[in-house]
């Protein structure tokens, strides 16, 4: 079965205008795009502990009636045996970055789902910490590579 993929665009002049800078000193931007997946990884996986979207708000309650009939983690939003947070991964090449999840439910709870009563869930995209993270990386190769 071919993965279902879900796209979080991220247009930031000020990331691009650094990438650009970083391109033209290196010609390659795959370390720093490594750099930024790992980064974006350990970020998720914060946010899934802490049940939140990237905007920092509290993910949508889960319904009383799913919550008495799930057999474990009763308490953990999107989390049964972990393996939606378990499939977060990212994928880099000198140009792209790519981070997400290539699991087929993913859609379902970043965007919802009213004909079976699923709110959306967003675990998907950055935050502005993020995106502070993400131009000091930026920076930091920008520096090295000076």
């Amino acid at each position: 079965m071919a993965d279902a993929f879900i796209e979080v665009e991220f247009d930031d002049r000020a990331v691009q205008q650094l990438l650009r800078r970083l391109v033209d000193l290196t010609g390659d931007l795959e370390p720093a795009f490594a750099n930024i997946g790992e980064y974006l990884t350990r970020s998720h996986d914060e946010r899934f502990g802490r049940q939140v979207a990237p905007d920092g708000e509290p993910w949508a309650e889960l319904l009383p009636s799913y919550q008495a009939r799930k057999p474990k983690n009763q308490d953990k939003i999107l989390t049964l045996e972990g393996n939606l947070r378990g499939t977060l991964h990212y994928e880099v090449s000198a140009d792209q970055l790519l981070f997400g999840t290539g699991s087929k439910y993913g859609a379902t709870h970043q965007y919802g789902d009213p004909r079976r009563h699923i709110p959306e869930r967003p675990f998907l995209g950055l935050s502005d910490d993020d995106r502070d993270e993400i131009l000091d990386i930026i920076r930091d190769h920008i520096q090295a590579a000076l």
